[in-house]
């Protein structure tokens, strides 16, 4: 059995909260990130994980020594990474002849790899080398996709769950105009991935809504799909299930339509028309001979009955 397998009973109260931060919850921790480099990695690839980790903070854990891992070929030692860091999100960056400058991202499922993609990088421009003010550590970005091919093609598709996975940061829910700082544009086109990151300018408009501006920040990358292992339907459809504590429980006769308006069906008894009180108009009065006739009927329906 592996040492992180076994049942571990905490002896100090220190060791029971950390133990309890690692306990399965309902609404799960924000999901941190492992920047591993791989035993062969070269100056772009260990700058490219400096940045990402730099857009990570402080959900993130950057491992500067060397690794001798291959991901697609043994997923044991990523395994043992994930556990001891508790980090359920990846990026191992290595660099050798046949895959030159080569990124893989992915993520974990209950401490395994669930699905992971292998990029390519053919041009790359780091944070350093653009001369502008950067965002303040733990900036939650703006994510945007452009391009058919993400909604398209399988394998793009799972690069668009694993990279929003990868950069959303908390779950927030008020939105401040002036909290929005960052963007991280992610375009397809003719089959490379153009990531784009840049800083939001807000500037005088003359009216309430402010104009924007985007400037460049870093890093910028362009990346080419290689290698891709990912999790059967199954599998997928398992990680994604929620909770039933969670599910939101269904009201009874109450339905909305598409524009967001609340319809409610209320269940009464019949009602007895003759009895409704209407409004009472001079026009509407029953004259005195009417009364007399019907008074009359009212009798002789009586003295039928006897």
């Amino acid at each position: 059995m592996d040492a992180l397998d076994r049942v571990i009973k905490p002896k100090t109260k220190r060791a029971k909260r950390f133990l309890e931060k690692r306990e399965p919850k309902l609404s799960e921790n924000i999901k941190n990130a492992m920047l591993i480099k791989g035993g062969n990695a070269n100056a772009i690839v260990t700058q490219v994980l400096k940045d990402m980790y730099a857009l990570k903070k402080p959900y993130g854990v950057l491992y500067k020594k060397k690794n001798i891992t291959r991901p697609f070929e043994d997923q044991t030692s990523l395994e043992f990474f994930s556990k001891k860091s508790d980090c359920s999100l990846f990026m191992f960056g290595s660099h050798n002849k046949k895959r030159p400058n080569n990124l893989v991202i992915g993520r974990m499922y209950d401490y395994h790899v669930l699905d992971m993609i292998e990029l390519g990088i053919e041009k790359f421009v780091s944070l350093k080398d653009i001369k502008n003010s950067k965002c303040p550590e733990g900036t939650k970005p703006m994510l945007i996709f452009a391009g058919d091919a993400f909604d398209t093609t399988e394998d793009y598709r799972r690069l668009k769950s694993l990279l929003i996975d990868f950069f959303r940061g908390p779950t927030v829910s008020n939105i401040r105009l002036a909290g929005l700082e960052y963007v991280l544009h992610f375009t397809a086109l003719n089959g490379k991935i153009y990531f784009r990151s840049y800083k939001l300018l807000l500037k005088k408009s003359g009216c309430r809504t402010p104009r924007i501006e985007l400037e460049e920040m870093g890093p910028s990358l362009d990346l080419v799909v290689r290698r891709t292992h990912l999790a059967s339907d199954d599998l997928y459809k398992l990680s994604m299930k929620m909770p039933k504590a969670l599910k939101p429980k269904k009201k009874k006769n109450i339905s909305h339509d598409t524009f967001g308006t609340t319809y409610g069906r209320i269940h009464m008894q019949k009602q007895d028309l003759s009895k409704l009180q209407t409004r009472k108009m001079k026009g509407l009065k029953k004259r005195p001979a009417e009364r007399i006739t019907e008074d009359q009927e009212k009798k002789s329906k009586r003295m039928k009955k006897h």
